[in-house]
């Protein structure tokens, strides 16, 4: 108990205040769903889980031995704060060649992860207090909404639907705009919804933004790499800030984390207008500064010499996309979009909304679907709540996983569904 003559006695230590915009924020169900399935684990269940967005596979040998290499040649101390030269030249040259995107070093910062580079986005271009709104087409990943309420905007989700393959028109764009919109997160290909807009589609929406000056483009494009035209022939990537009338307001971001199988080594980078791009080196400064040294060239050997690997992972995913669709179409009451794209399926299950499961659960909610699915089958999927207003029927499927999981797993889902009353 602590005593002071000049003041009164106190019997508690006080808690800590937490700021309302803090406590207002919700857990990652993503992060979520992977605690409670370590925790049945822990309990001895064998849980097959589908909850991770992450590759199953390990980082290319290459890729490794460069960050090693620089270890033992002493990288080891600061870099610069918005990367290593070299490799933010390597990130220019990519985004030019193979993006379209007309890009110098100057304008590249390399960032821990391209969460970060969001939220450095985010926190740059709103104004706090000023009634801001950015625009979300969803169904969206869980983290996007929570960004931009950290950095005092109102989020705007404009629905995609289940008919239209989970993508928006340019009609619902244009009609979701108001005098205080003032960016729009843009992200294909799509986690949670595993599908990738056909350039045409990208083309028309940026059409659309091209009229409205003062709406800047924050471009996920994560999963750029990971599509499928054995699955939608003809499907590629486009970047919107390719586009003439869009270049100057688009900051375009990526990372290593899926592409490569490098999830843990928490490396993203963002493209920025030259303006923009000084001012988030400022806010970096201010942050992390960089990432450790010895990974910049790593970040070099993937973007130059990892080319067949890549490819390699690609291609498995594709197949385990079929797989993954052709399996949830064999479960009664399950209506799944055709993925093409990143490695998600995102089936509306409302269908068994009302039922009961066999332990007398009453399935109300996507919540309570994934929640029952984790007791009572020992298999974990993300609930799509998180995910948009528009996903409140639908659970999250990851495809990341070996063909012996997903054939297991999915047999698990479709005997526990035809349980239910």
């Amino acid at each position: 108990m602590l005593q002071c003559s000049r003041f009164r006695r106190i019997s508690r230590i006080p808690r800590m205040f937490v700021s309302s915009r803090i406590a207002a924020m919700t857990e990652s169900a993503t992060l979520a769903v992977g605690a409670k399935a370590a925790a049945a684990r822990a309990k001895g269940h064998d849980v097959i889980a589908f909850a991770m967005g992450e590759p199953d596979f390990d980082t290319p040998s290459n890729i490794k031995h460069a960050a090693i290499a620089a270890l033992e040649k002493g990288m080891t101390k600061y870099a610069p704060t918005p990367g290593d030269k070299l490799a933010r030249e390597a990130i220019a040259r990519k985004l030019t060649e193979e993006n379209g995107i007309e890009t110098s070093f100057e304008q590249v910062t390399v960032t821990a992860g391209a969460k970060h580079a969001i939220y450095m986005a985010l926190q740059a271009i709103v104004e706090p207090g000023r009634g801001d709104e950015v625009l979300l087409p969803t169904p969206a990943w869980v983290s996007y909404k929570a960004l931009v309420e950290l950095a005092g905007a109102k989020c705007v989700e404009i629905a995609g639907s289940v008919e239209n393959g989970f993508r928006i028109t340019p009609t619902q764009l244009a009609a979701a705009v108001t005098p205080r919109t003032i960016g729009i997160v843009w992200n294909s290909p799509s986690n949670p919804c595993g599908i990738a807009y056909p350039a045409s589609e990208v083309r028309a929406l940026c059409d659309v933004l091209a009229k409205c000056d003062r709406i800047a483009v924050i471009s996920d494009e994560i999963y750029e790499k990971l599509i499928y035209p054995e699955i939608s022939p003809g499907l590629v990537h486009f970047s919107p800030g390719s586009v003439a009338t869009l270049r100057d307001r688009t900051i375009t971001i990526n990372g290593m984390s899926k592409s490569y199988a490098m999830t843990g080594w928490r490396i993203g980078y963002m493209a920025a207008p030259r303006s923009m791009a000084s001012e988030l080196i400022k806010l970096q400064g201010q942050m992390t500064n960089s990432i450790p040294s010895f990974f910049y060239p790593a970040i070099v050997e993937a973007l130059t010499n990892s080319a067949a690997g890549v490819e390699s992972m690609r291609v498995k995913f594709a197949s385990r996309a079929r797989l993954m669709k052709a399996e949830l179409d064999r479960v009664p009451g399950f209506v799944t979009v055709t993925p093409n794209a990143a490695f998600y399926a995102f089936p509306d299950v409302s269908a068994h909304f009302g039922k009961t499961t066999p332990a007398g659960v009453r399935i109300a909610s996507a919540q309570g679907f994934a929640d029952a699915l984790l007791n009572e089958a020992h298999v974990a999927v993300v609930p799509g709540e998180d995910f948009g207003e528009c996903a409140r029927g639908n659970i999250r499927f990851s495809f990341a996983c070996s063909d012996e999981n997903i054939v297991k797993g999915i047999a698990r889902v479709r005997g526990w569904v035809a349980t239910l009353a």
